[in-house]
């Protein structure tokens, strides 16, 4: 998966959303040494806040789909800024027309 992820990285500036910006920084078990990797990841990411296409993709999502709140977010993220999510969890956004994700765990 690390290769993977380099792969990407030498590309593709990473773009997170808001909600995950939020997320990472939620870590509770992080040590000192994930706390400096995470937030020079956060600082090198292109972070998407929740603009006005975003806020209206997400309430169409969670209308359409039975999906939390935060994942119709990222969901809705992703597909305004025609973004592929990769993520471990597709389970959740399989439903979602036109959507495209890659777990990288399973590569």
């Amino acid at each position: 998966m690390q290769k993977f992820i380099d792969n990407i990285l030498l590309t593709d500036a990473p773009v997170i959303s808001a909600i995950t910006e939020i997320e990472l920084l939620c870590w509770k078990t992080a040590t000192e040494k994930d706390l400096l990797l995470l937030n020079s990841f956060i600082c090198d990411a292109t972070v998407i806040e929740l603009e006005q296409a975003i806020k209206i993709k997400t309430a169409e999502l969670r209308k359409a789909h039975k999906i939390k709140l935060q994942d119709a977010i990222i969901a809705a993220t992703a597909l305004v800024h025609n973004l592929t999510l990769i993520t471990r969890n597709t389970t959740d956004f399989k439903n979602i027309k036109n959507f495209k994700t890659i777990n990288p765990h399973n590569l």
